[in-house]
């Protein structure tokens, strides 16, 4: 008898090879949908409106039944909430990652299950191995499209009767593949921007939700160069977008972010030497460890401190009531609320949200 697998679609390229290698694998393939964001963009448009059509495109040209779901409440509970609330205490967070652990993997599995699904399946670029019961989350072959990063803050158990079918696929590879078969999404572009709320005017999108709070940018000195639209907008190791008129530093070199000062409401800044961004280590409060936790208090490993990032060697220290990493060499502009990912290998082996760098 065939397994069922539910295959999350999202309209996009990836996924919909993704449930075509499983249909051409034998499975019994059902393709699954999930609207979790209701709101129009600034041009009034609704794109999963579009990614809908494109699902439905792509299943009947394959022959798998599609269904939708809306994990809108949820997504607006569990994800866009914490994501408002790290803005408003000055942290950059990562949405995407918070969204697979608490929708992707969790309401979509639970749906997917109710449907019959004996695995789900996403198209992520990664790749997993079950073995004697434990569920190894493993980088993809594509290293250029790896999103293992976004997946740190996954449990044994919502690994357990999940596929990649991408793991061992190029990006080329895949795009190939849908255009051999006619897929009407051979050729869309690839969606960038925050998960399923996509590409939008960011400073427009973010002030919908929290008002603007101007206040002075700085430097350490007491000079004030100018007025930033709100420390929510503003990344540590920023050098575009400060709004200073394009001023330059008496040596010529260009503004940078240094820090930002929730209680004073300041922007700091500074030019020439980045000496001050670079730190030799993080603190973070937790991890979460997907195949288990390290038997060893103390490891080397390798590191991932945001997403475009080779990966860095490191040191951690597990220690009373939270963590310790060490770089072997000093890293640039580590930033509150980002997740420090680590490896052993191929192996992803967990992460947590970044507290404070270590100067």
């Amino acid at each position: 008898m065939k397994k069922t697998v539910v295959v999350g679609m999202s309209g996009g390229v990836d996924s919909s090879v993704a449930a075509l290698i499983l249909k051409e694998q034998g499975y019994n393939v059902i393709g699954l949908f999930m609207n979790n964001w209701e709101e129009t963009d600034e041009n009034g448009a609704c794109t999963s409106i579009d990614d809908f059509a494109d699902v439905r495109r792509v299943a009947d040209k394959i022959g798998i039944p599609y269904y939708s779901v809306n994990f809108a409440k949820e997504y607006m509970d569990r994800v866009f909430s914490y994501f408002l609330e790290e803005y408003n205490a000055g942290r950059t967070p990562n949405p995407d990652v918070l969204c697979n652990r608490e929708i992707k993997f969790k309401d979509f599995k639970e749906k997917a299950l109710e449907l019959g699904a004996d695995y789900i399946a996403t198209g992520h670029y990664c790749d997993i191995l079950h073995e004697d019961g434990v569920h190894y989350l493993l980088k993809a072959k594509d290293q250029n499209k790896d999103q293992t990063y976004f997946l740190n803050q996954l449990s044994q158990s919502q690994l357990d009767k999940v596929l990649f079918p991408l793991g061992k696929l190029e990006k080329g590879e895949v795009r190939a593949i849908a255009e051999k078969y006619g897929l009407a999404t051979a050729t869309k572009k690839d969606s960038t921007g925050i998960c399923f709320i996509g590409e939008r005017n960011f400073r427009n999108f973010l002030q919908a939700y929290i008002p603007n709070k101007k206040g002075k940018i700085m430097t350490y000195d007491g000079k004030v160069l100018g007025e930033h639209l709100g420390l929510m907008y503003y990344t540590i190791g920023q050098r575009k977008g400060l709004g200073i008129g394009g001023q330059k530093g008496d040596d010529g070199t260009r503004w940078f972010v240094i820090e930002k000062d929730l209680k004073n409401n300041i922007l700091y800044v500074a030019h020439g030497s980045e000496e001050k961004l670079y730190s030799k280590g993080l603190i973070m409060k937790e991890c979460n460890w997907i195949p288990f936790e390290p038997k060893e208090k103390t490891f080397d490993c390798t590191g991932k401190f945001r997403y475009r990032q080779p990966e860095q060697e490191c040191t951690v220290n597990i220690l009373d009531g939270y963590i310790r990493v060490d770089f072997k060499e000093r890293q640039r502009a580590i930033t509150e609320g980002q997740f420090a990912v680590f490896y052993q290998g191929d192996k992803c082996i967990g992460g947590g949200v970044i507290e404070k760098a270590i100067f």
